[in-house]
């Protein structure tokens, strides 16, 4: 923040369109004095989670606040009545034509927890070789087996389960297994 008037605040949105919102604003600062002048930032808040998809693990983003736009602004009642009149803009929280400002404290915590969540993501195997697993996903759900192999960039774990009496490898995914309680 370089100006110390400028502070957040947040707009509530239609659940669903807050990128629609937020585009529209950031069209407007171009066009628009009013906002251009006033506005520095706008921002939704995400966070990253673990998603598995066909036995793999994939990185998605969603929202973590869903009804939410964050604005960094120095509030006028002008700027806050062209914002709150926006397309899919319900208003402020904390008032119409003078909205109360989110402390500072509040949207760092916020952004560092997204941080933190995008970090968990890149954290130690849970996993160790030799270790017996159950399945938990997929068409060999309730098989027990042990981890033969590690693929840390993959996320994924070679296991031999018993079928019919005989060892048979699996390629399965952290999200597919978990650790048997002993």
């Amino acid at each position: 923040m370089a100006d110390s008037n400028k502070k957040w605040y947040v707009m509530s949105a239609i659940s669903g369109k807050e990128a629609k919102l937020k585009e529209y604003i950031e069209n407007e600062m171009r066009h628009n004095h009013v906002i251009s002048d006033h506005v520095s930032q706008v921002m939704i808040p995400m966070e990253k989670h673990a998603v598995s998809r066909n036995g793999k693990i994939v990185e998605k983003e969603r929202i973590s606040l869903p009804g939410y736009v964050f604005v960094e602004a120095e509030m006028t009642p002008d700027l806050a009545s062209t914002l709150r009149f926006m397309p899919n803009c319900l208003g402020f929280l904390g008032g119409l034509s003078h909205p109360s400002p989110v402390p500072l404290s509040q949207i760092n915590r916020m952004l560092g927890a997204a941080e933190e969540s995008s970090k968990e993501m890149t954290s130690d195997v849970p996993y160790i070789l030799d270790e017996t697993i159950k399945v938990i996903d997929g068409p060999f759900s309730g098989f027990e087996g042990v981890i033969e192999d590690i693929n840390t960039e993959k996320h994924t774990l070679k296991v031999m389960v018993k079928i019919f009496g005989r060892n048979t490898p699996l390629e399965l995914s952290y999200a597919q297994v978990e650790k048997i309680a002993e």
